[in-house]
C-alpha cells in the first residue's frame, strides 16, 4: 500500500505540470486571437476613415476633373468583385479542409488557387490604374481622383500583403508541416482576407456602383 501510495503521489505532479502546459499554450492561443481580432478593427477603422474621405471629396473635391460618373464603368470593377469574391470561396474551402485534416498538398492547392485570383484581381486595378492615368487623371488633377487612389490602393495594398502572406505560409507548410502554429496563421491569414473582401464590397458599392448610378 506504501509503495502505490509513493508511486501515485510521484506521478501526481508530472501530470499537472503537463495539464499546465496545455492551458498555458491554449491561454497563449487565446491572446494571439484576440490580438488579431484588435488589429482588424483597427484596419475597418482606417478604412472607415478614407470611405469618409473619399464621400467627402466625391462632392466637394472635383475640381477640374472628372466626376465619378464619367470616370468610372461597371465592366472591369464587377471582374474585379468577381475575382475576389471566387478567392474568398476557395479560401473557405481551404480552411474546412485544414480542419477536417484534409493532406497538406489539398490545403496548398486550395491556397495556391486563392492567391492565383487575388492576383488576378491586383493585375485588373493596375491595369485600370494606368488607363486612368494615360487619360490624365491622376492624383494631382483633383481631391477627388486623390481619394480615390488612396482608397482603392490602400485595399491593393493589403491584398498584395495577403498574398505575400500567403507565399510564406506555403513554404511553412512545406518545411514544417501542418503543426498547429501553422494552421493558426492559416486561420488568421483567412480572417483577414475576409475581411478585404467585405471591405471591397463597401468600396465597390461606394465607389463604382453609387458612382456610376449617381
Amino acid at each position: 500500500m506504501s509503495a502505490t501510495t509513493t508511486n501515485l503521489g510521484a506521478h501526481a505532479p508530472s501530470d499537472q505540470g503537463h495539464d499546465h502546459g496545455h492551458a498555458h499554450g491554449h491561454d497563449k492561443s487565446g491572446t494571439v486571437i484576440f490580438g488579431f481580432w484588435i488589429f482588424l478593427m483597427s484596419d475597418l477603422i482606417a478604412f472607415s476613415l478614407f470611405i469618409a474621405t473619399y464621400a467627402d471629396a466625391e462632392w466637394h473635391g472635383i475640381a477640374s476633373g472628372p466626376s465619378p460618373h464619367q470616370l468610372f464603368s461597371l465592366g472591369l470593377p464587377t471582374v474585379e468583385t468577381m475575382a475576389l469574391l471566387i478567392s474568398t470561396f476557395t479560401f473557405g474551402i481551404c480552411t474546412l479542409g485544414m480542419k477536417y485534416n484534409a493532406t497538406m498538398r489539398r490545403t496548398i492547392g486550395w491556397l495556391v488557387v486563392t492567391l492565383i485570383f487575388g492576383a488576378i484581381f491586383l493585375g485588373i486595378e493596375l491595369y485600370e490604374f494606368h488607363e486612368f492615368w494615360i487619360e490624365g487623371n491622376t492624383p494631382q488633377v483633383s481631391g477627388f481622383l486623390s481619394a480615390y487612389y488612396a482608397l482603392v490602393g490602400m485595399h491593393g495594398l493589403h491584398v498584395t500583403s495577403g498574398i505575400i502572406w500567403g507565399l510564406l505560409l506555403i513554404v511553412q507548410m512545406k518545411t514544417m508541416g501542418m503543426t498547429e502554429l501553422v494552421k493558426t496563421r492559416l486561420m488568421r491569414l483567412g480572417l483577414f482576407w475576409h475581411m478585404l473582401d467585405i471591405v471591397w464590397i463597401a468600396l465597390f458599392t461606394k465607389i463604382y456602383l453609387m458612382g456610376v448610378l449617381s
